[in-house]
């Protein structure tokens, strides 16, 4: 009985204080209050889904099979042997057509993925397109028609305050229903495997087995993708984090259109958030966005007349305090549309127009793989573009020719994915070709002078 005054208690508080969005619907009668979330429940679980997945590794017994030197006196031992990592998950059904969305650590890279629905029915699964970075993943389901599914709702009208149920499986028991209240907006940082960017905080439990599953509000909408704790026991302590419905809805669009990768939009630009001292130097009565400290050539920012030195407050009416935030503004517009970006030009604020482009890939990368008569085989090189710098996570100011995989004589000589090489024993190196012909016959010695993340490097060694 204490649970439900407390219940009652709750909900009216929340239809008293907190101002919702016009589709909200509060209870209407104390038999609706009575019955808690139950309604609710019934109608949003149905398309909430158990994901069970595997994937076959392959581990060498002996450590020293990939080294360029040892190798060859164990070739032939220690032979390959495969190993099964399984995972357990949820994920949630966004249309009838079975396009079901989950979080990319539950399913990336799997190659046998069962869907199990509450009414027990099961289906075989493959994901169509899939992020590390943002950690979702939409998965197509065979044969599947007149599923349960969930709408999706506006995360940017999602207040602090609101009542929402997260639903998943939990450490594998099955199906289960938490609630509690969105506790933060805006949240970012890594928190699941390469996940970034913006996160809505909520209270309501998330634990192991959640991933992937549904974060809904009062009316059974889709406002975010459960992916993460806060946790140093690994349980929930009440911090949870879910990917917000917009970027999900971005992906699902991208999976239609056929794309098998996430293209988000290429920015050209290097900023930093304004702090309280760095307020009163830009004209700003208020520490608010992120003043851009670089800016490429080739990137839309420039082409639209930003400058470095200028603050980027909002996007599309929204405001970024930070560069995660501004990434996930511009993922959610998508490559193609045009956004509206507001700037401090000293301590005048104008709106621009943004195209959201994908990163140019001119000129040419003209990527090659050296062969085995280079003294580096296996090393692998292209032509630093923005395309490449994109790819490669690089500073905007990189040029020439950079390394994209060192192979293992590269990294036996100090090499990295990511180095823009400037000269081999002294010559200068512009093109891919270069570095083919540089390390055809280079000599007893070779000298290979590097930019590392900035840093000026000399890598020699002796053949």
């Amino acid at each position: 009985m204490t649970n439900l005054i407390r219940l009652i208690a709750a909900l009216l508080a929340f239809s008293l204080a907190v101002t919702v969005h016009a589709e909200t619907r509060v209870p209407q009668s104390r038999a609706e209050i009575a019955t808690g979330f139950a309604p609710l429940v019934k109608q949003a679980a149905p398309a909430v889904v158990n994901i069970y997945a595997r994937r076959v590794v392959e581990t060498r017994r002996n450590p020293f099979m990939d080294d360029p030197f040892f190798g060859d006196f164990f070739r032939g031992f220690g032979d390959p042997r495969p190993r099964v990592q399984n995972s357990l998950g949820s994920g949630v059904i966004l249309s009838g057509d079975g396009i079901v969305v989950s979080n990319f650590h539950v399913v990336g890279m799997a190659t046998d993925i069962r869907v199990v629905l509450s009414d027990r029915r099961e289906y075989s699964a493959r994901v169509v397109l899939g992020d590390e970075e943002s950690d979702l993943a939409i998965l197509q389901l065979d044969d599947a028609s007149d599923l349960p599914h969930l709408g999706l709702r506006d995360s940017d009208r999602v207040e602090v305050g609101e009542l929402v149920l997260a639903i998943g499986n939990p450490f594998g028991v099955g199906q289960t229903v938490s609630s509690g209240i969105i506790s933060g907006l805006a949240r970012s940082g890594a928190l699941t495997g390469q996940a970034r960017g913006y996160f809505l905080q909520t209270d309501a439990p998330i634990n192991p087995g959640n991933s992937g599953g549904a974060l809904v509000d009062v009316n059974g909408d889709l406002i975010g993708i459960n992916t993460s704790i806060l946790s140093r026991s690994g349980g929930s302590n009440g911090i949870g984090f879910a990917i917000p419905s917009n970027l999900v809805a971005q992906f699902v669009q991208q999976a239609r259109d056929g794309n098998d990768r996430f293209e988000r939009p290429w920015a050209g630009m290097s900023g930093q958030p304004v702090d309280a001292d760095m307020a009163g130097s830009l004209g700003l009565s208020i520490p608010e966005g992120i003043v851009i400290a670089d800016l490429h050539a080739e990137s839309p920012f420039a082409q639209a007349g930003l400058e470095v030195g200028d603050v980027i407050t909002h996007v599309d009416g929204l405001a970024v305090n930070s560069s995660s935030e501004m990434l996930f503004r511009m993922s959610v517009a998508g490559v193609g549309a045009t956004a509206q970006v507001t700037r401090m030009h000293g301590e005048e604020r104008q709106d621009i127009d943004v195209a959201m482009i994908a990163a140019p890939d001119t000129p040419s990368a003209d990527e090659r793989s050296l062969g085995r008569d280079s003294v580096l085989p296996g090393l692998t090189v292209a032509r630093a573009n923005p395309a490449m710098i994109a790819r490669l996570g690089l500073p905007l100011s990189t040029d020439g020719v950079v390394v994209t995989a060192p192979g293992p004589f590269g990294a036996r000589a100090g090499l990295r994915k990511g180095d823009a090489i400037d000269r081999i024993n002294r010559a200068r190196v512009a093109t891919t070709a270069d570095v083919v012909d540089a390390l055809r016959d280079p000599g007893r010695w070779v000298t290979i002078e590097l930019s590392r993340r900035g840093q000026p490097v000399q890598l020699r060694f002796r053949l």
